[in-house]
């Protein structure tokens, strides 16, 4: 079904990304639509392959940085470069601009996951390296695949998909039990009350699916968590990393 030039939603849609959300095509469209995702999944692995340990910070593009989350995102992103990961967001504004900008501060390294849009998202400055996607489910496998842990800082739509969408990949084993840190008590905390008071009570998940949220103001207490669970659980070092290879083209 197409979407109406009437909708609410028709300034922001993607024609190209869109008729292949539209449901059947013609197996030609298909056929290449897959190869062309396929591209890009490699195209990611190839750019993420030699960046380090990474922990995945999501939050709004919508905060300037006089506002108080923006200073705490960008204190978080200094904290995790000193110790000693690479900082990864969608790469936009925002707090994902203020996380990449704290981890700059400190000479730690910086990596950002762009989506393109009809109303483009431009790369923050503070980043390293980045990499553009056309589509949202490649971007978030990316920051998903190479991180150790996540955190997220307060946001709209796509700050609650993408907390949703690792808390289920933790909840089902389709990923370890990796850290999800929620910052910004007040701002989540009627969504916490829903999950305890209609969730948890109405049996949709366990208490103990919540009870991996970890919920914080604290820069210092997130960070806590991610390392000890890096260094404990995952057993990380900070030896040599993946050596490049020539015949790869890397």
């Amino acid at each position: 079904m197409s979407a109406r030039s009437d909708s609410p939603w028709a300034d922001v849609q993607s024609p190209e990304v869109t008729r292949f959300l539209e449901g059947p095509q013609p197996r030609g469209f298909e056929l290449a639509r897959a190869f062309r995702i396929l591209a890009e999944f490699m195209r990611g692995f190839r750019h993420m392959h030699f960046i380090g340990p990474c922990v995945t910070v999501f939050g709004s593009a919508r905060f300037g940085e006089d506002h108080a989350y923006y200073r705490i995102a960008r204190e978080l992103g200094m904290r995790l470069a000193q110790a000693g990961f690479t900082v990864m967001t969608g790469g936009g504004p925002g707090l994902m601009e203020a996380a990449n900008r704290g981890a700059r501060d400190v000479g730690g390294r910086s990596i950002g996951c762009n989506i393109r849009l009809p109303k483009e998202q431009q790369p923050n400055p503070y980043l390293d390296r980045w990499i553009t996607f056309q589509h949202f489910f490649v971007r978030k496998v990316m920051l998903v695949k190479y991180s150790y842990a996540f955190v997220a800082l307060p946001g709209g739509f796509g700050t609650l998909d993408e907390i949703f969408e690792t808390a289920t990949l933790i909840q089902t084993g389709k990923i370890r039990h990796f850290p999800l840190v929620l910052m910004g008590v007040e701002y989540w905390e009627p969504l916490l009350a829903f999950m305890r008071d209609r969730l948890v009570a109405r049996g949709t998940i366990d208490e103990r699916d919540l009870a991996r949220l970890t919920v914080t103001d604290s820069a210092a207490e997130a960070i806590e968590e991610i390392a000890d669970a890096a260094a404990r659980r995952f057993k990380l070092t900070y030896g040599p990393g993946a050596r490049r290879r020539w015949y790869l083209g890397e």
